[in-house]
Parts: structure tokens; sequence; C-alpha cells
């Protein structure tokens, strides 16, 4: 990361914008160039298609270069979210999970109240033929969804990335903002992903997942309850020591 961008980034604390298998590179140029129009100078992107560099996305940049030049790129989601503590995912579509859904001005308020204290969050846009999928989706804490015409509801990746991006970059110099947030140090993504990969084999192992069929949408459900709660480290910590009591509760009923 250039020493220009890494000063920017330190300065404005904003979400980092977060590519989840872009196909075009002409998309990803349009997206840094939207990215720089609203003062967002953290790109990551997860498997693109035509792999990375890209000289179409360069080309479409028009003077935003530097954010791709910055951009880090990752094989997988988990990855790319491990170090956060707050993702908002976009979705055109209804998804069958519960989880708080809401518009691009409700978000911008979020971030700017986050980022203000510093969270450490991200902005998930998926492919441009088929969006996130549930798998990418259940990492977020809520989903996005913009207000438009129901007949044609679809964005390409840089409006979608303008639309939020301008919202948040309205409300970031708001003094009115109430700072509702919680101070305490919030668990990143890698913090919850080391615990869920303890409590799945787990409760597979006390037959709680033995329904094969059933068992993906159980595990989506499980991650989701705690996305909701945004747990704090300590938090995660002491469900590490639940699970272990019991797990040596169980050992000595035997």
């Amino acid at each position: 990361m250039s020493d220009s961008i890494q000063k920017l980034v330190s300065e404005f604390a904003g979400p980092v914008v977060i590519l989840v298998r872009p196909q075009m590179g002409e998309n990803i140029g349009a997206a840094a160039r939207a990215m720089l129009n609203c003062g967002l100078y953290s790109m990551r992107i997860v498997a693109p298609r035509d792999g990375w560099p890209n000289e179409a996305a360069i080309a479409m940049a028009s003077g935003a270069e530097a954010i791709l030049e910055a951009a880090e790129v990752f094989d997988d989601l988990n990855a790319a979210v491990a170090d956060l503590q707050f993702v908002g995912a976009t979705t055109a579509r209804d998804r069958d999970m519960r989880k708080p859904v809401v518009d691009q001005t409700t978000i911008a308020k979020e971030l700017v109240q986050r980022t203000s204290i510093g969270h450490k969050c991200g902005l998930l846009f998926g492919a441009e033929r088929s969006g996130l999928e549930n798998e990418e989706v259940v990492l977020a804490d809520k989903l996005i969804q913009v207000p438009l015409n129901p007949v044609h509801n679809s964005l390409n990746l840089a409006q979608a990335v303008l639309l939020i991006g301008y919202a948040w970059f309205q409300l970031r110099h708001n003094p009115t903002l109430d700072d509702g947030m919680p101070t305490d140090d919030l668990a990143s993504k890698d913090d919850l992903e080391n615990f869920f990969a303890r409590l799945v084999p787990d409760l597979e192992k006390s037959g709680f997942l033995a329904i094969e069929e059933k068992k993906p949408r159980m595990v989506r459900n499980i991650r989701n309850i705690f996305q909701r709660a945004s747990l704090t480290k300590t938090e995660v910590s002491t469900l590490h020591g639940i699970v272990e009591s019991l797990k040596r509760l169980q050992k000595s009923a035997k």
C-alpha cells in the first residue's frame, strides 16, 4: 500500500469495500472510481474471475489507480473479513435467514458511528451475475437493501458501491449523530470463526447435527444467532469456556 493511500486510510478510517468474486475488470475499476468519489480508500478483492492485476480495471479506474494498487486480494471471504468487527452485506433479494435488513442511510450512520470509535468495518458486494451466496451472507452482521423500483432493482457493481459510499460520505462529519455504539473490544470475524470451528464439530459429535440434509441450514442459523449478538472478545472467550465446561460434564457423566 502506497504511503499516500495508507495515510488516507488511517486518517478517514472508513469501511473496507470487499468485492466478492467480481467478474469484469471494468467493474472493479469503476468501483474504485466510485470509492474515491466518496472518500473510501481500502479495497479487498475475493477470488476475481480474471485474476489480478487486471489491465481493464486499471483503464476504467480513471484517476483512482492508487485504490487498485493498494487493493488486497484474497482466495476466500473468510480470510478477507477475518480482522473486521462489523460487516454489512448488500443484497437485492430476501434471504432465508434472520438478519437485520437496513437501507443505505441507516448502514451509513452505523458505519460512521462504529469507525469513529475504532471499529474495523466492511461492506460486501457480490458478483455481478448472482450476487452473494448464502454462505457468504452469513458472515455479515446486517443486510443492506437499497429501496428501488421493485420491477427492476438490480444495480451495477460500481453503482452499488457509489450509492452506499455516498450515504457514508454525507454523514461522516455530521455532528448530530448519536454515539450509541458499544465501546468494548468487539470480537473480530476471525474470533467468531475460531469459535464456530470448535462448536460445530462438537455439535456433530453430540448428534445435534445428525440429519445431514438439515445440517447446512442449521449451521447457518447457529452462525446468525452469534453474528446478531455483536459479541466482544471477552464474551467469545466465555463461550469457549462454556463449551469446554459442558464437554467436561459429559465426560464425567459416562
